[in-house]
């Protein structure tokens, strides 16, 4: 009778122990959805501008690999927001970093986009400058002159702000529409009166070029930047956003924490002189949160839509809301 109940206690613990192997190999093989859906990505394509510093620390420190560990990740540069919604529009990128007009005219033109994620721009990284001997004190004084800016840009708005202040019409100037490259050359030449343009090519303008201030974006209402996404890989991969988002934000408490090395990395990565680089860097807003758009700023980019449509620089009323992403609840 003993014999039977010892190999009973050795059955039933061989069976405890089978059932518990069982259970175990049952819950490796079931994977986490998140992290299913995180493995589908074999690729995410980020588009980034000089002034991205939060993308450019992001590449170097590869956050954006830590959320997407099974992914290729392709970075792209673009001299301002238009060529880089241009892209987006099309699927060659999925990611990407704009000011706040890009993606108000790219709407109106009907190209696909989502806004993502927006943070805070800089009091004084945005601004009209003059040349150093310019007899241009103050906005009043634009009147009839050659306004250097890029098309559909952060500064194509800014300088709509500024004319609106001066009590002028975009007919009141010659606005000479030039990526940001191609107008420091002009301004250098004196070819334009006043350049409207943001860090770090205004930096170099004022460090190097000597160009003087007018007004900055300090002198108007907050001004936002925005991370836009391509909406066909939103669809594929629903979480994918907060994961950018997450990573992001790793990268701008990073720079918050190693603000030196952080410099060193947007000097490496920019190829600007030292002394241009940090005044740039020193002006941005630290920290600079990534977060999902809330209707405050919604509403403030409805603003701007609604205003260019009011001046006739979008054909059609837009409704911003339609095009932003709502993080999936869980």
């Amino acid at each position: 009778m003993k014999r039977i109940q010892t190999i009973t206690s050795v059955g039933l613990v061989a069976l405890s122990l089978a059932l518990s192997a069982c259970q175990k190999e049952q819950a490796v093989q079931k994977p986490d959805t998140e992290t299913a859906s995180q493995d589908e990505i074999k690729k995410v394509s980020i588009g980034f501008q000089k002034s991205s510093l939060t993308l450019l620390v992001a590449r170097d420190e590869k956050f954006i690999e830590q959320q997407f560990p099974h992914a290729e990740v392709e970075w792209k540069e673009f001299p301002a927001g238009p060529q880089l919604l241009e892209a987006l529009a099309v699927g060659a990128v999925d990611y990407g970093a704009v000011g706040n007009t890009p993606p108000i005219f790219a709407q109106a033109a009907g190209k696909d986009l989502n806004y993502a994620g927006y943070e805070v721009y800089g009091d004084q990284s945005l601004a009209l400058v003059v040349p150093p001997q310019s007899p241009i004190q103050n906005i009043s004084q634009l009147k009839g002159k050659r306004i250097a800016l890029q098309k559909g840009s952060n500064a194509h708005e800014f300088l709509s702000k500024i004319l609106a202040k001066a009590g002028l019409k975009w007919t009141d100037i010659q606005p000479i529409w030039l990526p940001p490259a191609d107008a420091r050359a002009a301004f250098d030449k004196k070819s334009v009166d006043a350049w409207a343009i943001w860090d770090p090519f205004l930096a170099a303008a004022e460090v190097q070029g000597h160009a003087r201030v007018i007004t900055q974006t300090g002198d108007f209402d907050k001004t936002y930047a925005f991370y836009v996404a391509n909406p066909k890989f939103i669809s594929a991969h629903p979480n994918a956003a907060s994961r950018i988002l997450k990573a992001l934000n790793q990268s701008d408490q990073w720079i918050v924490s190693h603000q030196q090395v952080a410099l060193g990395i947007y000097q490496k990565n920019t190829g600007l002189a030292p002394e241009v680089a940090k005044k740039a860097f020193e002006r941005r807003v630290k920290p600079a949160p990534i977060n999902p758009l809330s209707p405050e700023v919604i509403q403030a980019q409805q603003n701007i839509a609604d205003e260019f449509q009011k001046l006739g620089l979008i054909p059609g009323k837009l409704e911003i809301q339609l095009i932003v992403w709502t993080p999936p609840t869980h």
